[in-house]
Formats: C-alpha cells, structure tokens, sequence
C-alpha cells in the first residue's frame, strides 16, 4: 500500500471491508462484515423514489501514542436516529451501532493515516430503504452500511482561508422541512448552487433563510459561525443540520474564555465580524476569508493577508489536539479503538 497520506484529497478510496446490517421483519439482524464496495438493491426500494435515505461523517484519528481516537460517535448516533424518525425510518440501537463503528475501524487499521499527516479515516453510517414499494410509503426494509475511506481536507486549501458567495436564487431547505436532519435531498438541492459557486472561483455558497432571506442559514455543506466582540456567534435556525462540529465549537469556545451567541444573524451583520468559518466534519473549520454577495456585487474581507484569524486558529487547534489526544480530553469527546 503506496499512500501518500499528506496529498489526500477528499474522496473516496476503496479499503478492505464495510459493515452491513439488515432490518427486516421489524427487528434489526446481525452485523455482517463485507469486502463488497456494491449493494444488491429492489429497483422500487424507497430510498431510490421517495428518498428513504441518511447518512452521517464521522472521523478517527491516530495519535502520536500510536492510538486511534473515534470522535463523538454517541451524537453521530443521535444524530442519524434523529434524521431516520423524521423520514419514518426505524432507529438503530446505540450497541448496535457502537459494535459497528468500531469494527469497521478496526477492520480497516491499515488505512488510518498516520499522525501529523493532515488526514483521517472518514466513516460513512448510510441507512436506506430497500424494501419495494410503488405507492408513497415508508419501506418495511432497510439497509445500515458502512464504509470508511482515508481523507485529507474537504476544501483544497486546507486550513487557509476560503473564499464564498452568499446566494439568493436557491434555498437548501425550507422551515419546517428536512434542514434539520441530514438526508441527501438537502444536498441535491444544494449542487446547483454550489457547482455555480465552484465554477465562478468560490470555495462554497452561504445560504440565506428560506422564508425571508433576511438571515444566514448554511454555509454550503457546514455550519457558519462568525466572531466579534470575543463572542462566537452561529445561526439558530430550524433548517440547518446540528453539527457535531459546531456544538463541539461552541463549548471550546467557551472553555477559552469566548462568549457563545446562537441566533438569528441578519445579513447586514456579516461586516461587523472579525473572523467568520464554516464548519462541520468533513471541512473541521474553514475559515472564511472573503465572503462575495453575488446579487449585490459586493466584497466583504475578514483575511487581507491571506492568514487565518487568531480565534479560528486557537479553536481548530484546540479541536484538533482533542481529537489526536494531544492534550486531555477534558470533554470526554473520544472513545479509543483498541485494534
């Protein structure tokens, strides 16, 4: 295995083995291990029509100990239960998906990168539909897969600072939709803009409200937060996925003597911030470096030197050494993987 684990995009590579485990007749079965990249699938499944489908991101580091650390996997749990009652999926029971996660890890021990790398091993949980149904109904069958793929950063400039573009013409998601669960009908109403963006030289798109397109909503695939004032400030809103990211920010900001502001953030307030980022699993923290109106065709610049800000910086930093077990976990945050 010839890796260059400091060239890794984000993307997929194939490894060893996925986990899999079926529900049918209203109980889950047994994990099954797979060598399999490929899903036999009823082409009337409801996650093809009626879009029966959640997902998450997780990541696991390895150490400079030599031990691999699995971030928050409990939320990620929360998480996609969450997202499986909204769409009448049924839940996975947390030893379940506990057993899975880690053996999916530990399956895959070679393709953890290596600390100081930059990179990590990405698990994907995917829970489908696979039972056939013609009518608009929930399915009587489901599928939980995971695979798990070394990755490096989400934007190709790592850990620098991102240029994006607020947009009017799409919505990701309405209020009282699905913005709050992370299924892929958000995101496949997401790629025309985001496409748009990446084609006109912008790293991602910041979403406005729905309803009034007053407020910030997402940013692109990642949660947005600003900060002035020694306050962290990020949107609270009924239409963007919780990120795990964002609520572990939130309290590393806290612990570092920042105030922390979830509200409504109008767009006019964009300029009065010092630093802005988006953030979530894949991306960590990006921070933003310019933030382009597109229907207004005005320039906002948090980096005019091209350097992250000093805030973005301690909470990454932070962030990162937790999830490496470069100092204490004094959040209890990580679980080790005994290989």
């Amino acid at each position: 295995m010839n890796i260059e684990w400091g060239k890794l995009p984000f993307g997929y590579y194939k490894t060893d083995y996925n986990v899999r485990c079926y529900y049918r007749n209203g109980a889950w079965g047994e994990l099954e291990v797979s060598s399999s990249e490929e899903i036999s699938i009823h082409m009337a499944a409801t996650a093809l029509h009626y879009g029966q489908e959640a997902f998450e991101g997780m990541k696991a580091f390895m150490g400079k100990d030599g031990k691999v650390r699995l971030f928050r996997w409990d939320e990620n749990w929360k998480r996609i239960n969450n997202s499986a009652k909204g769409i009448m999926m049924p839940e996975i029971p947390k030893e379940l998906f506990e057993e899975a996660v880690k053996k999916v890890i530990k399956l895959n021990a070679r393709f953890v990168p290596p600390y100081g790398s930059g990179a990590s091993l990405y698990l994907r949980p995917l829970l489908i539909g696979t039972g056939a149904r013609v009518g608009v109904h929930p399915a009587d069958e489901y599928l939980l897969i995971i695979f798990v793929t070394p990755v490096g950063p989400y934007f190709k400039e790592g850990f620098k600072p991102v240029k994006v573009q607020i947009i009017r013409d799409y919505d990701r998601a309405a209020p009282l939709g699905t913005g709050h669960i992370k299924v892929g009908g958000n995101y496949a109403a997401s790629l025309i803009a985001s496409e748009r963006a990446h084609a006109e030289g912008f790293s991602t798109v910041i979403f406005l409200d729905a309803k009034e397109k007053k407020y910030i909503d997402e940013a692109g695939p990642a949660n947005f937060f600003g900060i002035k004032d020694n306050t962290y400030i990020t949107p609270d809103s009924n239409s963007i996925l919780p990120s795990i990211t964002n609520m572990s920010l939130r309290q590393i900001a806290e612990s570092i003597g920042l105030k922390v502001e979830r509200r409504h953030i109008p767009i006019e307030e964009i300029e009065t911030f010092e630093e802005a980022g988006a953030c979530g699993t894949a991306a960590v923290i990006s921070p933003i470096g310019e933030i382009f109106d597109r229907d207004n065709n005005k320039h906002i610049v948090f980096s005019k030197d091209g350097q992250v800000g000093p805030t973005c910086v301690k909470l990454y930093e932070k962030l990162l050494a937790i999830q490496t077990g470069d100092i204490q976990d004094e959040f209890n945050w990580v679980d080790v993987v005994e290989l």
